[in-house]
This record gives C-alpha cells, sequence and structure tokens, in this order.
C-alpha cells in the first residue's frame, strides 16, 4: 500500500577515510559493487530496512551502528537521527571492519 507520503531522506556523509576504504574495498571485490551502491541507496531512504540489519556496536566501537552489504562485508557508521546523517566511517570484511 503506497501512502504517498515521502520518506525522510537522510544525508550520507563520506568520511576521508571512508572514502579511501571505499575505493580499496570495491578494487578488491568488484563483484559487490552492485551490492554496495544500493545498500547506500537504502540507507539513505530507510536505514531500519530489515535487510541492512542495522545495529549498535559494543565495546571499542560503542556510539557506532553497522549494517550488512552481504553476509561477510560490513560498513560501519555513525547514526545521527536529529539531523538525519549518516556519517560512513569504514567498509570491509567483518574483521577488518571490527579488529584492525
Amino acid at each position: 500500500m503506497v501512502t504517498g507520503k515521502r520518506k525522510d531522506i537522510f544525508t550520507l556523509v563520506w568520511t576521508d577515510t571512508f572514502s579511501r576504504t571505499a575505493r580499496k574495498f570495491l578494487r578488491r571485490h568488484p563483484e559487490l559493487s552492485d551490492l554496495f551502491k544500493n545498500t547506500l541507496q537504502l540507507l539513505e531512504t530507510d536505514p531500519n530496512a530489515p535487510q541492512l540489519r542495522l545495529h549498535p556496536l559494543k565495546g571499542e566501537h560503542q556510539g557506532k551502528h553497522s549494517v550488512r552489504i552481504n553476509y561477510e562485508c560490513r560498513i560501519v557508521l555513525i547514526l545521527k537521527i536529529i539531523d538525519k546523517e549518516i556519517i560512513l566511517l569504514d567498509v570491509g570484511s567483518h574483521d577488518e571492519v571490527y579488529y584492525n
């Protein structure tokens, strides 16, 4: 059912680190380019979409959130609801974004 209401759009803020890691990530995983783009588009329009599996992080990453690109790869971000901003911090495999 379409209600005709426009959903709020979030602004994606690319940090320098995210820009650099995104370039490296896409060079290493060109087959994930479309999934990466689709994930970013979905973040803009509906960060709570179930397929993103948005969840808060704990420990040294407390205050950050993560979403899935696929089973192995993640995007780490800071979600600022009040400002309608999503600050993109890192992208890579589970181990790359959580343990490096």
